[in-house]
């Protein structure tokens, strides 16, 4: 076992580096500059500026400069926020998107797994038509669209007596209320894939021989399902706990524009808008971590899953 995670962490550096090279390319290659919006800017003060961040220099010096700040943890100087590091930046941000998108992971894993046995057991009822609805409603409508909707509901229509809305239409102050209305959306998203897939697992093991057997020697539903069928039926789930999880950081960039929450998407947003090298491959470099550690941890929840598989 720790022979393969030290294998799969070995292999995650030249995945990283190959990441962080196309971005770097696909960044430097495109038209424009961090600095070429500036209109009152001398030629010689603009030269001073590409010079302090290494612009002025051929690209793969410029490339090997910054992975020598990379290899010693820093990120490097955000190029439009004056005097911030992207250490700095996404300290700041890191926290607001790490909690609405862990409680948003947690609720879904949660809702999912019970609202997915649920249909299973109960196929083609009233539960198994709702649950399938509800699946097909995250699945269709995109975060998007379904983000003014809440707003529109629970900010808007629903009033208090004193005439505010029932939840704030948007921005961050550390409170939980204003967590509410961003988790739910994607909460809503990710409970319609967890749900289906968690409701096509379990029936799948409910036909297979094993339980068959466990019926035959008169064993309660309840048992059968929670110690028999349950683990089986949850590996396909943790399959897609990975993409889940990262999605929950990826969407933040729809989430937190229509909430105005200042987590990771309004930087990666701002930075690609402004030509910001070091503060978008700073946050891809985060992103790509987090993809990797979320990965491995999935494969290693087969084995708790499945005893049959090892490492």
């Amino acid at each position: 076992m720790w022979s393969y995670i030290l294998r799969r962490l070995l292999w995650a550096i030249p995945t990283a580096l190959a990441v962080i090279t196309l971005c770097y390319l696909m960044l430097h290659l495109t038209p424009g500059g961090p600095f070429d919006s500036e209109r009152q800017v001398s030629a010689a003060v603009l030269a001073n500026l590409q010079a302090k961040y290494h612009l002025d220099q051929p690209l793969w010096r410029q490339y090997l400069y910054y992975l020598n700040d990379l290899l010693h943890g820093d990120l490097g100087a955000s190029f439009r926020y004056a005097d911030w590091s992207v250490n700095s930046l996404v300290a700041q941000a890191l926290p607001v998107s790490a909690t609405v998108g862990g409680l948003s992971v947690i609720l879904s894993l949660v809702i999912g797994v019970i609202l997915g046995i649920a249909a299973a057991l109960r196929q083609n009822s009233i539960i198994d038509y709702v649950v399938m609805f509800l699946g097909n409603i995250g699945n269709t409508i995109p975060s998007f669209v379904m983000g003014p909707v809440l707003i529109l509901i629970f900010a808007i229509w629903l009033k208090h007596p004193d005439g505010n809305g029932w939840l704030p239409a948007g921005g961050w102050d550390g409170h939980a209320i204003y967590m509410i209305l961003p988790v739910a959306l994607l909460t809503l998203i990710n409970v319609a894939t967890i749900g289906r897939i968690m409701r096509a697992g379990l029936i799948e093991t409910m036909s297979s021989n094993f339980i068959r057997t466990a019926r035959a020697k008169g064993l309660p539903l309840r048992t059968i399902v929670f110690r028999h069928a349950l683990k089986p039926a949850l590996i396909p789930v943790a399959s897609v706990l990975g993409p889940v999880a990262i999605s929950a950081i990826t969407a933040a960039v729809v989430t937190e524009t229509v909430f105005s929450l200042p987590g990771l998407g309004k930087l990666i947003v701002n930075g690609a808008s402004n030509r910001d090298y070091t503060l978008v491959l700073g946050l891809v470099v985060l992103i790509t971590v987090i993809a990797v550690v979320f990965n491995l941890l999935v494969d290693l929840a087969y084995a708790l899953l499945d005893p049959r598989i090892r490492y």
